[in-house]
C-alpha cells in the first residue's frame, strides 16, 4: 500500500462503519445456525506459550482458569491481591469473557510473597501452575490456542455442517478480526474518529473533548479497532473480487506461521512454485495494517495489490490520517488462516434420548463438538461465521 496521504487530506464528514455482518464470505453467506455459549464450558480456550519459563527471575508466570471474567478482570484482581502496580501485570492475549479460558499472566513479584496469590483462588479463578521467568510476558507471546466449542441446537442437516467443515478446511477462512475489536454497536469505532477528528482539526477539539482517551490502554485499543476495521474491509473487498487467496501483481506475502513477510521484486513473475507454495498454505496473500510506512521498509505493496488497498483505505480518510498522525507504523497480516486439527463430534441434545459424546450423526437437531487449534491473532468467531450463523445464549 503506499503511503501516498497525510492528515491534510482528511475529510471533516463523519465515515459511516459498517457491521461485521457485510463483510464477505469465502464460501458464501450461510443458512445453517446454531446456539453459542448456552454454558460458559461450551467456549473453552487453552491459550499455548511459544516458549518454556526459565524457571527463575523476578517474575511469576501464572497458568489461571477463568470462568465468566474478562482478561482486564483478571489483571486487575491480580494487582488488588498483590498490591502489585497493573503496569508489571502482563499477559499474552485478549481471552473471551462469557467462557472458560486458561491462560497465562505474569506478574514482578519477589518469591517470597508467592503465597500470597492464594487469595486470588474462587469459584471462577483457578491458578494452575506457576513458574519463573526472566521476562515480563509481552502481548503476542502464545504460539496457538486451543479450542473446544460446543455448538447446541444446530439448525441444519449434520451433512450441510460437515460439508461447510470440510470447505474450511479446503480453503481456508477469512482473516477477520473479530466483533470483540470493535465494541458494542462499534462503539470503538465512533470514539477513535471522533478522537482522531478532534486531533485532525483544532475546531473541532472543543466538541468531541469527551471523545478523548486518557489512558493509554484506552488509546492502544481504539488505534487497533482503527486498524483492524480498515484490514476487515480490505479483506472483504479481495473476496467481492475474488482474489483473497489469489496472488495479484504486487502483493506482500507471509510465510506461514511466523510474522516474516517477502514480496517479488517488480519485473519477476510468479511462477509455478510459489503458486504451489500458496495452495499447500505454506504461503499467504497479506493486507494492511495501516499506519506510517517506514522508509526502510522492503515489504510494501504495488502495482494491483496496492490499487485496491488504497481504493479501500480512501473511504476512511479521517482514520487513515489519524493513524499517521501519531505515528502508527504499518504492517501487514496474512488474509487467510486455516485450523489446525480440526475435527468434529456429534452429539445428541439434551433430553433427546442419546447419551452425549455419541459419534453418529443425531436424527434431529443435535449438538455439534469442534475441536481445533488456530495461530495467534485468528479469531475462532471468524472461522465459526463461515460454519452457520451463531446465537448467543443470553
Amino acid at each position: 500500500m503506499r503511503d501516498n496521504s497525510s492528515a491534510s487530506d482528511a475529510s471533516s464528514a463523519i465515515e459511516a462503519f459498517n457491521s461485521i455482518d457485510s463483510l464477505a464470505y469465502a464460501n458464501g453467506k450461510t443458512e445453517l445456525s446454531a446456539t453459542l455459549k448456552q454454558e460458559f464450558a461450551d467456549f473453552q480456550v487453552d491459550e499455548q506459550l511459544g516458549f518454556k519459563p526459565t524457571g527463575k527471575g523476578e517474575h511469576l508466570y501464572l497458568r489461571i482458569e477463568k470462568t465468566d471474567q474478562s482478561t482486564v478482570d483478571v489483571a486487575k484482581r491480580l494487582s488488588e491481591v498483590s498490591g502489585v502496580h497493573r503496569s508489571e501485570i502482563g499477559y499474552s492475549g485478549m481471552k473471551d469473557r462469557r467462557a472458560q479460558t486458561r491462560q497465562w499472566f505474569s506478574i514482578k513479584l519477589p518469591p517470597s510473597r508467592d503465597g500470597e496469590l492464594a487469595a486470588l483462588e474462587s469459584d471462577s479463578l483457578h491458578i494452575l501452575e506457576s513458574h519463573r521467568n526472566l521476562r515480563k510476558l509481552k502481548i503476542g507471546s502464545h504460539r496457538t490456542n486451543h479450542f473446544r466449542i460446543v455448538l447446541r441446537d444446530c439448525n441444519g442437516s449434520p451433512e450441510e455442517f460437515e460439508e461447510r467443515l470440510r470447505q474450511i478446511e479446503r480453503t481456508g477462512v477469512p482473516n477477520y478480526f473479530g466483533s470483540q475489536r470493535f465494541g458494542r454497536q462499534l462503539s470503538n469505532l465512533t470514539q477513535v474518529q471522533a478522537w482522531m477528528s478532534a486531533e485532525l482539526d483544532p475546531s473541532a477539539a472543543a466538541v468531541n473533548s469527551q471523545a478523548i482517551p486518557k489512558q493509554r490502554f484506552k488509546r492502544s485499543m481504539l488505534f487497533s479497532a482503527a486498524r483492524s476495521y480498515l484490514f476487515n474491509q480490505l479483506l472483504s473487498k479481495r473476496l467481492q473480487l475474488g482474489n483473497w487467496n489469489r496472488y495479484v501483481t504486487g502483493d506482500v506475502l507471509n510465510l506461514d506461521g511466523t510474522e516474516r513477510c517477502f514480496a517479488l521484486q517488480q519485473g519477476l513473475e510468479w511462477d509455478e512454485t510459489l503458486q504451489q507454495r500458496l495452495e499447500q498454505f505454506d504461503i499467504h496473500i497479506t493486507g494492511p495494517l495501516p499506519g506510517e510506512i517506514d522508509s526502510k521498509d522492503k515489504y510494501v505493496s504495488y502495482g494491483e495489490a496496492a490499487d485496491i488497498e488504497d481504493a479501500v483505505c480512501k473511504e476512511f480518510s479521517t482514520l487513515m490520517a489519524g493513524l499517521k498522525h501519531f505515528g502508527l507504523k504499518a504492517a501487514r497480516r496474512p488474509l487467510r488462516f486455516r485450523p489446525i486439527d480440526l475435527s468434529w463430534e456429534w452429539r445428541q441434545s439434551e433430553g433427546a434420548g442419546a447419551g452425549a459424546g455419541s459419534t453418529e450423526r443425531p436424527e434431529g437437531p443435535g449438538d455439534l463438538l469442534l475441536d481445533f487449534s488456530l495461530g495467534k491473532g485468528a479469531y475462532a468467531t471468524s472461522l465459526l461465521r463461515e460454519l452457520c450463523v451463531t446465537k448467543e445464549h443470553a
